[in-house]
């Protein structure tokens, strides 16, 4: 993934408390929490949120999940959620996510930052009775647009 990738976004986010375990590690259901954190920036940098196509009759309930977990993140890292819109068809989307430690001391370093976690999940697009529901033009023209 690249910065130049329309198709990309980049969001920051530091580990809470709640999301570790006695350890300090953060729980694996927590990288679901990031996905999803990753998933409503992407829609909100592309003019929509969630709430308002909620309010239209659009949801998007997540219908598969896959997490390949490679280091562990701990309390207080600072993680970076790049997620990309893979693939776009007629009553569904797939998101994939990389879930990257950052070090705020090391601004500007060349050394790569850790990569804790890759993913995707496939989202649905139905209506208010649950029925899959074709995207709009509208809609489809929002998902295929980067960034504003």
């Amino acid at each position: 993934m690249t910065a130049a990738d329309p198709t990309l976004t980049v969001h920051d986010l530091r580990v809470r408390f709640c999301e570790t375990d006695l350890m300090g590690i953060v729980h694996h259901a927590s990288y679901l929490t990031y996905f999803e954190a990753g998933r409503v920036e992407w829609l909100r940098r592309r003019g929509v949120t969630y709430a308002a196509w909620a309010k239209r009759g659009l949801h998007l309930p997540v219908v598969e999940v896959g997490v390949k977990y490679r280091l562990p993140a701990f309390f207080d890292d600072l993680l970076r959620i790049e997620t990309r819109l893979a693939q776009l068809r007629t009553v569904s989307l797939r998101f994939e996510y990389r879930l990257l430690r950052i070090d705020p001391e090391k601004p500007g370093s060349q050394e790569p930052p850790d990569l804790l976690a890759e993913g995707f999940t496939r989202l649905a697009a139905i209506d208010d009775s649950h029925t899959l529901h074709p995207f709009s033009d509208e809609v489809l023209a929002i998902l295929r647009a980067p960034e504003k």
